[in-house]
């Protein structure tokens, strides 16, 4: 995968919103005077939808008409962003398999 691709996907997540794994670690100082891991906190994080990286995705990809969004209707948006779901999972699920 080359830079321009990476740089399309990691928009394009940032774009329709994302979960990530938080982790949280926690360490005390052993008897031995070496460090050890004492707790590791895992949490999922939802990272909303960002209008910034929408707007910049369709200013570089697609050729859009800003003024023709506030003309589609909910249907229309709701298909528009299930379109950009599946672009997302089909790169994903690439990748998936490429680093299997």
């Amino acid at each position: 995968m080359n830079e321009e691709d990476k740089l399309k996907k990691a928009l394009l997540k940032k774009a329709l919103g994302y979960d990530a794994d938080e982790v949280v670690c926690e360490y005390v100082l052993g008897d031995d005077g070496e460090s050890k891991l004492s707790k590791k906190k895992v949490t999922k994080k939802h990272y909303a939808p960002d209008i910034s990286a929408v707007k910049m995705m369709f200013e570089k990809y697609y050729s859009f008409d800003y003024e023709g969004i506030y003309s589609m209707s909910d249907q229309e948006l709701e298909e528009e962003k299930k379109r950009l779901l599946n672009i997302l999972k089909e790169e994903e699920d690439g990748n998936h398999k490429m680093h299997s």
